[in-house]
């Protein structure tokens, strides 16, 4: 079993098995979700693609025998079983190190590198020719360095989370009091969802989401690797963020779809609430607390830190309030559960995250 040590190596063995670098670098970063896992891959190999790609999956020490079916099932695929849970950032940096990236940000990509490098959540299902398409709209538009296409949920609806704009103090403001629900077409007002622009758009954004991320070889020379200080959310939003400043641009193509089924990848426990709240704290100290008044920052991290606190405080009650009904129901939680009983739904504060 290999151990994200062992990843950490500087010769790309992905490229020396080619014998050329690949156009597409492809890592899925993969926690207890064995059968969207099988799903997302069988979904890859059965697409039809005009370029040369390879996929690295990262397992974060899942209990469900994920990596025992990758090994059995996919021996195409190059697998990374980690001895913990490591997190998304972590996990993915793991994979880009296998396939030669370097953690510094130097500005020197190498020429052995694939051209691009794709983070994919477990839970997408990729149509045919999706990686191929993704590739030569990037190829198209050189000043592109990280993209993604639309991404359908299974209820049929857009992942508002495909598109976004940065949360600035100013965009946050107006999503926390609800602003930009009232008025999801306003450019103001709802800029971070960017409601307002048809999903098929071809359009520049400040990010778009780390379930199908795909990011220039240049760009991460530029830009570095993901910033492990994030856990679990926020990561794609400080990557893009950290490629936009590098000189990069950020594109939705809404002319290409996939399906990501989003709740499933992560589990929605009080922890993974946690996380998300901690990834809004992380994300405004690194980029905007610096240049913001002093009266307006103490107003920003206390709203973080009183939503993030109802919200858990609500998800736990709901837990122990259901928990208790189920078994004069007869029947588990409504609407499904995670291992720890938690049940499966998202948080208005995280939809579009």
């Amino acid at each position: 079993m290999q151990t994200y040590h062992a990843a950490e190596r500087v010769e790309n063995e992905a490229v020396a098995q080619q014998g050329q670098a690949l156009d597409l670098a492809v890592v899925i970063v993969n926690y207890n979700t064995r059968e969207l896992l099988h799903n997302c891959l069988t979904s890859i190999f059965q697409s039809r693609e005009s370029i040369t790609f390879r996929v690295c999956v990262v397992d974060n020490a899942s209990t469900d025998g994920s990596a025992e079916m990758v090994r059995t099932d996919f021996p195409q695929v190059h697998l990374i079983a980690g001895p913990t849970n490591l997190g998304f950032s972590a996990g993915n940096n793991a994979g880009l190190r296998w396939f030669g990236f370097r953690d510094r940000a130097d500005g020197e990509p190498r020429p052995e590198q694939p051209r691009y490098a794709l983070l994919l959540n477990p839970d997408t299902l990729a149509p045919s020719s999706v990686l191929s398409r993704m590739t030569a709209f990037m190829d198209e538009r050189p000043r592109i360095g990280a993209a993604g296409p639309r991404l359908r949920r299974v209820d049929g609806s857009l992942d508002r989370a495909c598109r976004r704009s940065f949360p600035t103090p100013q965009v946050s403001f107006y999503r926390m009091i609800g602003l930009s629900r009232l008025l999801p077409n306003s450019r103001r007002f709802n800029a971070y969802n960017l409601d307002y622009l048809p999903e098929d758009a071809v359009h520049p954004v400040d990010s778009v989401v780390g379930a199908y991320m795909q990011v220039r070889r240049e760009a991460i020379a530029d830009a570095g690797l993901l910033d492990e200080t994030f856990f679990m959310y926020g990561e794609d939003l400080d990557w893009a963020k950290r490629i936009k400043d590098a000189g990069w641009e950020v594109w939705y193509n809404g002319q290409v779809e996939m399906t990501h089924v989003k709740e499933a990848a992560s589990s929605q426990s009080a922890k993974s609430r946690i996380d998300f709240y901690e990834a809004m704290w992380i994300f405004y100290c690194k980029h905007y607390q610096a240049d913001t008044p002093w009266l307006m920052d103490k107003l920003i991290l206390s709203g973080i830190a009183a939503k993030g606190g109802l919200d858990v405080s609500r998800h736990l009650w709901r837990f122990s309030h259901r928990r208790e009904a189920a078994p004069a129901a007869g029947k588990g939680i409504a609407g499904g559960a995670n291992e720890d009983g938690a049940e499966c739904d998202v948080t208005e504060a995280e939809k579009g995250y």
